[in-house]
């Protein structure tokens, strides 16, 4: 465009120099009349016209790109890690469910702790002592048991979290719009939230078995106190009598 702009204007010079003259057919009558300066003004017309036009296919290329980025910035992320993410959560909440004897809810361990972790009844017997010690110590040993099955699954879904994670980044790099991008992020967001989920999910476990544990270690210790007074309660104490070794 520009060789053709400054070849119209080197022309234009060149024949605005020039005056009007006829050109003369055969036989020496007048032909045509040749104006150098309307033949100039023709060109520039032209040449402004041909630049008019590049202005316009350049604009409508630029607008062409515009919309190719609006629309890679409107692609949605072609991978989802939600599935698996709801999965490795419904596998930590089925752990949590499956605790053994007193489960995690506020009216449960209200209840069961008034029930076996409570005061001693004085008049139990030994029999009825020895059988409440015996279920608080099969409660604290399903709690160690739950504490340590519920970390089991938050160490099994390492391997699958590092799978996602992975696979995230990598889209999130190889994103062709600010949605892509924008949606790899927002994964990766639910991803770290699910691995804080089982983080909680170990420490409330873990904190459940340890309190089972103080509450047995207590427990016991005021079932000896009643055991240890009913020991050494007097009694009908010590009476004299005679005793035969031999037969006379």
């Amino acid at each position: 465009m520009a060789g053709v702009v400054i070849v119209s204007l080197a022309l234009v010079t060149s024949v605005l120099s020039t005056p009007a003259h006829a050109l003369f057919g055969i036989g020496g009558g007048p032909l045509i009349v040749y104006d150098p300066q309307n033949h100039a003004e023709n060109i520039l017309s032209a040449a402004r016209a041909l630049e008019q036009i590049n202005n316009q296919v350049t604009s409508l290329q630029n607008e062409a790109q515009m919309l190719i980025n609006q629309a890679r910035n409107l692609e949605s992320l072609p991978y989802s890690a939600l599935q698996q993410l709801q999965q490795n959560v419904d596998e930590t909440r089925q752990l949590l469910g499956e605790a053994q004897n007193i489960a995690f809810d506020v009216e449960n361990i209200d209840q069961a702790f008034q029930q076996d972790y409570g005061e001693l009844s004085l008049s139990a017997t030994d029999q009825q002592l020895l059988t409440d010690a015996r279920a608080r110590w099969e409660t604290t040993v399903g709690g160690l048991q739950d504490a340590m099955r519920v970390q089991a699954g938050a160490v099994g879904h390492i391997d699958s979290n590092r799978a996602e994670m992975a696979a995230l980044v990598d889209e999130s790099q190889d994103a062709v719009g600010a949605l892509q991008a924008t949606q790899a992020g927002n994964q990766l967001l639910a991803l770290q939230s699910q691995q804080l989920s089982d983080l909680v999910a170990v420490m409330s476990a873990n904190g459940r078995a340890t309190a089972l544990l103080e509450a047995e270690r207590a427990t016991a210790a005021e079932q000896g106190r009643i055991q240890r007074e009913r020991f050494l309660a007097p009694g009908s104490g010590y009476r004299p009598g005679h005793a035969r070794m031999f037969s006379e």
